[in-house]
């Protein structure tokens, strides 16, 4: 080959490994199944919320699964805080259309009967079940059952020993003690691992994924704010934290913890997942902050048609505009919307007018065109 035409073909190749995209941390980590969900490798983000009913009433647990699964909802998890509780258990998971978590402290014998009886996962904290000597037989458990074990680790419950080192950060110290226990497990054979580790803090929230997702990339990663606080500030918190993992192709499963129903949990959920254009599953609304040249009352107009919106499961985009500067033109990428003047609006879809309707009529006509999508 002639020196112009080598150079050629590296520049030619070069180019064209350049141009490869990297593998994202959640493409790289192993896949496992929840139930019939798969969970990593690149699958979906998974949305998951916890119930909030008393653990021994089967029928309340169930009625609420079935709103978190109308919602949205792909894995449930349920405390069970007592061996009294495991045939009220066994009997949610036996009837439910989703796959239950088996959330467990304090007690590893509860964990082995979970296990046992219907769990599609476990989740554990081994430094508050009793050590690894109790763990083993957990694992064996999980194993013999064939479902995964989610090592959670959380800020206010480390390790006596590592929480009192102070050579080291909390996001090092949480990353150190989830890593430590992802090699004891696979030391005993056992790979279906899930791994969290999580604070109230925003920052070492992030910085600790980002050290799991660097030490041990093969393990699919539950991310979230724990304790994040009532709605208003939770969502907030957890906006800012999961959605600069998620940015970073951090996580593999979420949820964003509230002081709250879990349906809005799963809302959120999807809120988040639609605004990074991850997942979409209900439509987005658009919608502009009111101004004085607003001459209709767009506030209330704004509430409506988001309250509405709720049922509409369709990845549309739509927009409510308050005035003309905001108008069609504005929004001319929202799948539909509508553009208010002096008490009217105007419906339009990808910013083409379709229809002039009064203030009175126009979440009736938005509506009806949505249907029509």
């Amino acid at each position: 080959m002639e020196t112009s035409e080598a150079l050629e073909s590296l520049k030619t190749h070069t180019d064209s490994a350049s141009m490869i995209k990297p593998k994202s941390p959640h493409e790289v980590t192993r896949r496992v199944m929840v139930g019939a969900v798969p969970l990593g490798g690149g699958t979906p983000v998974v949305v998951q919320s916890m119930l909030n009913a008393p653990a021994h009433e089967v029928a309340a647990n169930l009625e609420q699964i079935k709103r978190l699964d109308e919602a949205g909802c792909e894995v449930v998890r349920m405390a069970v805080p007592s061996l009294d509780c495991i045939g009220a258990f066994q009997a949610v998971c036996e009837a439910s259309p989703l796959p239950v978590v088996a959330d467990i402290h304090f007690d590893a014998r509860i964990a082995i009967e979970a296990a046992r009886h219907g769990a599609a996962k476990l989740r554990i904290n081994p430094g508050n079940i009793g050590g690894l000597a109790k763990t083993d037989a957990v694992i064996d458990a999980a194993g013999e059952a064939g479902i995964p074990i989610r090592i959670g680790v959380n800020a206010g419950s480390l390790d006596s020993s590592l929480a009192a080192r102070e050579d080291l950060t909390l996001p090092q110290k949480l990353s150190q003690s989830a890593a430590d226990y992802v090699r004891y497990f696979e030391s005993r054979g056992f790979k279906d691992i899930v791994v969290s580790a999580k604070a109230h803090d925003v920052r070492a929230t992030i910085e600790t994924y980002r050290l799991l997702a660097h030490e041990i990339p093969e393990i699919p990663l539950h991310i979230g704010i724990t304790e994040a606080g009532t709605s208003f500030q939770g969502i907030i918190k957890s906006a800012c934290g999961l959605g600069v993992l998620l940015e970073e192709g951090i996580g593999d499963t979420l949820r964003i913890s509230l002081t709250d129903d879990p349906i809005t949990e799963i809302r959120a959920c999807w809120t988040l997942l639609g605004a990074l254009d991850l997942r979409r599953r209900s439509p987005e609304l658009i919608s502009c902050p009111t101004c004085g040249r607003t001459q209709v009352n767009l506030i209330g107009l704004a509430q409506e048609v988001e309250k509405r919106l709720v049922t509409i499961e369709k990845p549309l985009k739509v927009a409510v505009m308050g005035c003309v500067v905001n108008g069609p033109g504005e929004a001319a990428d929202a799948d539909i919307g509508v553009a208010c003047g002096a008490g009217t609006g105007v419906v339009f879809v990808h910013g083409e007018i379709l229809r002039r309707v009064d203030e009175s009529e126009i979440v009736d006509a938005l509506m009806e065109e949505i249907e029509k999508l």
